[in-house]
């Protein structure tokens, strides 16, 4: 079978003939792979920043964005059959019988750093044609999810990162209160930082939460980008014509900050503006380059006087790809049009090189066969 591959040690990109795999439990599943998304973790990997082949082997198939097919079951599956498709989780847990999370089946908050994770460290992704893996990393997608449903795992990001707000900002009055008829109307003013999907998506599940939003990128308006927001009811706004300072003026005090662009000084940036008893998610992973200047003794009084959190989110749960799947489907019936402009182009498997190594849009997928 075919699959997209890096070779490290060489610097290489590119098709690779790889053996097909069959089912090795009672309890795995084989799926033909239907879409797989390009993200920028792929691109850094493809560029050999970072990207750990399995052992024994010099290249890594790479991919983690994925839809999937059942094809086939073993004898102890129960919840899957031919046909279902079906979203992979990415991460799997470490081995050491001293990390908690990893053995309640949380392998996103592993204790040791030992674990692996499809198409990025030490196990082969979905970037090829056949995948076979465990059942219980299996998340069903209903069929009308089929168009979209390649955008589950970059949405899981939010999700997690959401769920943890929730749980943090029980710490004090936080929820909106209800207009009569029961429903709620914004109440919180979220600032995203990053026009990637990442933020995008986290744009929309954070106004499907209730959340006035703003997105904050650097391209200039007019862009596809800016016009996605505002038919989502949010504000698009550019760092290239307004400085962090008329951000705030704009906005106002900042309860929640969704950083998903990867840029520290940016983030830093708008860290110094976060409202009272606000909340700042990291999500982005800078690449490494030379140290930044801060106001550290701001930022720390910041924290202390103004009751404010800041947190790291990496990976997702189960319960986080369930959430996704739920919320993509409430995206679909009141934003169909801006969450099907979230997928840029579909393309053949031979043009994998070129998508990694930079082509324009906002979600590039592969497709490898339409299945049902």
């Amino acid at each position: 079978m075919k699959a997209v591959s890096v070779f490290p040690h060489r610097r290489q990109v590119r098709l690779t003939d790889e053996p097909e795999p069959a089912l090795r439990s009672a309890t795995d599943v084989k799926l033909r792979m239907l879409e797989v998304g390009v993200c920028g973790t792929d691109k850094e990997i493809a560029a050999c920043q970072y990207g750990t082949p399995p052992d024994g082997h010099e290249h890594l198939v790479i991919g983690h964005e994925s839809l999937g097919e059942v094809l086939e079951v073993g004898s102890e599956v129960r919840a899957l059959e031919r046909g279902d498709l079906v979203v992979p989780m990415v991460r799997r847990p470490c081995t050491r019988a001293e990390c908690l999370a990893c053995r309640s089946e949380r392998q996103d908050y592993c204790y040791t750093g030992e674990f692996a994770e499809r198409g990025i460290k030490s196990l082969s992704g979905f970037m090829t044609e056949f995948v076979v893996d465990d059942e219980r990393y299996m998340v069903p997608v209903p069929r009308e999810l089929r168009e979209v449903a390649v955008l589950v795992e970059p949405l899981t990001i939010a999700e997690k990162a959401l769920a943890q707000v929730a749980v943090v900002q029980q710490r004090l009055p936080w929820a909106c209160p209800m207009e009569r008829g029961g429903e709620r109307h914004a109440c919180h003013r979220a600032v995203v930082l990053g026009a990637g999907p990442v933020g995008l998506l986290g744009a929309m599940a954070l106004r499907h939460a209730g959340f006035e939003v703003v997105v904050y990128s650097k391209t200039p308006v007019p862009n596809e980008r800016a016009a996605l927001v505002e038919a989502i009811g949010g504000r698009y706004v550019s760092s290239e014509t307004t400085s962090v300072d008329q951000l705030v003026e704009l906005v106002g005090s900042i309860d929640l900050v969704y950083e998903a662009v990867g840029a520290s000084q940016l983030a830093f940036e708008v860290l110094r503006v976060l409202g009272t008893n606000g909340i700042f998610v990291f999500t982005g992973v800078p690449a490494r380059k030379g140290p930044i200047q801060l106001d550290s003794d701001l930022l720390m009084r910041n924290l202390v006087l103004k009751n404010q959190v800041v947190l790291g989110s990496v990976n997702a749960g189960r319960e986080d790809f369930e959430s996704a799947i739920r919320d993509l489907g409430a995206f679909q019936r009141r934003w169909p049009a801006a969450l099907a402009a979230m997928i840029s182009g579909r393309f053949p498997l031979h043009e994998a090189e070129g998508l990694l190594r930079g082509r324009d849009g906002i979600k590039n997928v592969l497709t490898f066969a339409r299945g049902a």
